[in-house]
């Protein structure tokens, strides 16, 4: 029992110590040039590019820094995180974490499916429950550095499963997301995807 609440004190105090590193003020000018792609305050119009709104902060800042590196490759982001320090990266992290999502809205006709793969996987594929990562409302995982999903665009969603699918994406630890999305047919992906725009998430850590 000591073990455990000592655990839950570092813990909470690694959280704290991630959640004081990024200034969402100086975040909203920093910013700035994120809007024409993601929108002002992170909700992109177009699904070619994701809403980062609402998202986790240290997903943000992990994916930043990785366009950054050259370990996550595309040619509008490795340029703008380019120029970005490590206070920059926290910073945006910060301001777009801090914004509100806007949700949309599932297809009728691939609700019951997408449900399905988003809570419970399919035994039979060993694909297992989108939840069990990215917990049961879409919210993710802040310390562990998992995306939130809910309200993102589906054409978003279904673009990083083929990418994962196919091996050009491959920022995830072992390979968890490549292996599950190669599992997965076009259909379920896009199924799966619809479900997530239209899922509503608490609001994540800052």
């Amino acid at each position: 029992m000591k073990k455990l609440v000592i655990l839950a004190l570092v813990l909470t105090a690694t959280a704290l110590q991630v959640n004081a590193a990024g200034d969402a003020a100086a975040g909203k000018n920093k910013a700035a040039a994120c809007g024409a792609c993601h929108g002002t305050d992170g909700n992109s119009v177009s699904g070619q590019f994701p809403k980062l709104a609402g998202q986790n902060a240290s997903y943000i800042a992990a994916q930043l820094s990785n366009f950054k590196s050259g370990k996550r490759q595309n040619p509008i982001m490795s340029g703008q995180a380019a120029s970005l320090s490590d206070q920059d990266i926290q910073d945006v992290a910060a301001y777009f974490s801090g914004q509100t999502i806007q949700t949309g809205e599932a297809d009728a006709g691939e609700l019951k499916q997408g449900e399905a793969l988003f809570r419970s996987g399919n035994k039979d594929e060993s694909v297992p429950a989108c939840l069990a990562c990215h917990s049961q409302d879409g919210s993710g995982n802040y310390l562990m550095k998992v995306p939130a999903l809910a309200g993102q665009h589906h054409e978003y969603v279904v673009a990083q499963l083929q990418a994962y699918a196919a091996g050009t994406r491959s920022t995830d630890p072992n390979k968890m997301m490549e292996t599950i999305a190669s599992r997965l047919t076009p259909a379920e992906m896009q199924a799966v995807a619809s479900y997530i725009e239209g899922l509503h998430a608490a609001k994540p850590q800052p």
